[in-house]
């Protein structure tokens, strides 16, 4: 079982299936505020939905492809974040993220990213994490840019979204920068 603590109040736990009826209510009850920026709330529309994206990712984290967590917040699932793909041959992972309305505005994505990035980077031993968020995602485009993440450039219509494509930003970080970031 993959935990992380992050800090006194936040840690990363591997989902599981006993998960999913949380995951699922959060996932509802923001479904509104996520829908703007993510593209799979239309195939979340039930329990064993939830329960499929778990099994699915269960099944790629096996393969060493992906790790997808639940943020556990005080105690609370709180939402999901992870690496929607590790690339070994390009010895890179790709963080996404979505957080319940309620927990939003507490810091919490920015020390979940920043410890997925440390942990990709130090423990992984990977070279690089990349961040994506549409042009017009503040919220999201805001928690790279704390962590000193390097803007490299916009994908135009990097995604479609329900019945329109958005432009994404890619933000990087190396893991030369991450170790000066971190005074090493």
């Amino acid at each position: 079982m993959f935990v992380h603590k992050i800090d006194e109040e936040l840690a990363l736990k591997l989902v599981e299936i006993q998960d999913a009826e949380r995951i699922f209510e959060l996932t509802d009850r923001s479904r509104a505020a996520l829908k703007e920026w993510l593209p799979w709330l239309d195939h979340t529309k039930t329990v064993e939905d939830t329960k499929n994206f778990i099994q699915s990712g269960a099944e790629s984290f096996a393969l060493g492809k992906s790790l997808n967590c639940a943020i556990v917040y005080q105690g609370e699932l709180a939402g999901i974040a992870g690496f929607n793909e590790i690339n070994e041959a390009k010895q890179t992972a790709y963080i996404g993220y979505w957080l319940d309305t309620e927990y939003q505005g507490k810091g919490i994505m920015t020390r979940v990213a920043g410890a997925l990035t440390d942990y990709a980077l130090t423990e992984r031993g990977l070279n690089k994490v990349e961040i994506r968020a549409a042009v017009g995602n503040e919220k999201s485009r805001n928690i790279p840019i704390r962590l000193g993440f390097t803007e490299e450039g916009v994908i135009r219509q990097g995604e479609w979204l329900y019945d329109h494509f958005v432009d994404s930003v890619v933000y990087g970080m190396l893991k030369s920068e991450w170790r000066s970031e971190k005074g090493e």
